[in-house]
């Protein structure tokens, strides 16, 4: 296989952006994440690939404090996450902190989450007006450069019921880059589409990637994760089980169940 495009970057300690360490989720019974570290550099682009059920998205969604870990931290720009426990449950301690952090870690969701009775102009600029308190005019400026950035300039004042699946996902990725985020976090963002759609999102987050944009991806595409990322991650069971650059983890593989699941895909193996 030809070397990656991309390679990880030099970063020092006061790079970093977003840090989890011994994270622990579960449900019941079920444990779904046991004890995952990871670390998220100023212009890093990680890839995280596993199958259904390995706990990819749940990790995701703690970083973002969607969910709450029952163990572990976590360190955005080297601030500790508060908790506390509230009727046995560990929750976080301090609301404003959780918003701004929720603010410059951008989420990008499976199913785009965009409101029906906003145009796409107006969903991009709902946030900054409300939580960055931007100025209306700046406002709209930002959203109608963001939107042409990702190619649909030209549907600003459509709703999104009147665009396709891809155009409602790359509306969504300037809607979060219209909050300014340090890191921006993909759950699965291209799986609800088709692969003509699907390649109109890969090629916006390419170019994010070439930006120097820090994300953290969770995906099914095996050859997004090979050409965009700097760091891949194979979770299973709720362990990272193998990580590394794009061509140690795809041409180097050393566990057995990473290989399996490689051949499985289709794609590399």
């Amino acid at each position: 296989m030809p070397q990656s495009p991309r390679r990880n970057q030099s970063v020092t300690q006061s790079d970093t952006v977003l840090a989890l360490r011994g994270i622990h989720k579960s449900y019941g019974e079920l444990d779904v994440l046991k004890g995952i570290d990871l670390t998220a550099s100023r212009g890093d682009v990680i890839a995280m690939i596993g199958s259904s059920g390995s706990g990819k998205s749940t990790l995701l969604r703690c970083a973002n404090l969607l969910e709450t870990p029952q163990q572990g931290d976590i360190f955005f720009h080297g601030e500790q996450v508060k908790w506390h426990t509230k009727r046995h449950q560990r929750i976080p301690s301090d609301k404003h902190q959780v918003r701004r952090m929720r603010a410059n870690l951008s989420m990008v969701f499976q199913q785009f989450n965009l409101w029906a009775h906003m145009t796409v102009l107006q969903n991009v600029i709902e946030a900054p007006q409300t939580v960055l308190k931007k100025d209306p005019d700046e406002a709209r400026e930002l959203g109608r450069q963001l939107l042409t950035k990702v190619g649909i300039g030209d549907k600003c004042d459509q709703y999104p019921s009147q665009l396709s699946g891809g155009q409602q996902q790359r509306a969504a990725i300037a809607r979060a880059l219209a909050m300014e985020p340090a890191a921006m976090l993909f759950d699965e963002p291209t799986s609800a589409l088709d692969p003509e759609l699907e390649a109109e999102v890969v090629r916006v987050i390419q170019t994010l990637a070439e930006e120097g944009r820090t994300m953290i991806i969770v995906t099914h595409d095996m050859k997004m994760a090979y050409d965009v990322a700097t760091h891949v991650i194979f979770l299973h069971d709720g362990v990272i089980v193998e990580e590394g650059t794009p061509d140690q983890v795809f041409n180097n593989t050393r566990s057995a169940r990473l290989k399996q699941f490689l051949q499985s895909s289709g794609t590399f193996g």
